[in-house]
């Protein structure tokens, strides 16, 4: 499993949206200048992210995005998953996968599984509220 940058820049903004969040909507190009992201790619995570519920989007003057929900309700599993898709370590394992024909002889299977529940439970116990915790200071994460 690998996280791409479309998964890492998603959580970049969340946290920078989660930061900011005294402020009313934010402006998507006070986003990129901090963060140092093409705004048309950012674009394409930001529909993905108001889709699933975790940002609202106001167009028009004054528009923007914010939190659709508390930075404390938010987890790294929520944005991964909507980002990525699924995060199983072994193509069979994927939501989307046919039943392996060999799952019940596999030495492997329980030994991914369990690699696949540690995964998802830990991203899952991670909100980013806690991510906003850190001792660094400034706009500009690397995830």
């Amino acid at each position: 499993m690998r996280i791409s940058t479309r998964g890492r820049y998603a959580l970049r903004v969340m946290i920078d949206l989660a930061e900011h969040s005294r402020e009313n909507y934010i402006p998507l190009k006070d986003i990129v200048a901090r963060q140092e992201i093409s705004q048309k790619y950012l674009e394409g995570i930001m529909t993905d992210l108001s889709k699933a519920g975790m940002l609202d989007a106001q167009h028009g003057k004054g528009g923007g995005y914010k939190l659709g929900r508390g930075a404390d309700q938010i987890t790294v599993l929520d944005v991964l998953l909507t980002t990525e898709g699924d995060l199983a370590p072994i193509s069979c394992l994927d939501a989307s996968a046919e039943p392996c024909s060999r799952a019940s002889e596999c030495r492997t299977l329980p030994m991914w599984e369990k690699l696949y529940e540690l995964i998802r439970n830990y991203l899952n116990g991670v909100t980013l509220a806690d991510l906003m915790l850190t001792d660094s200071s400034g706009d500009n994460y690397v995830i």
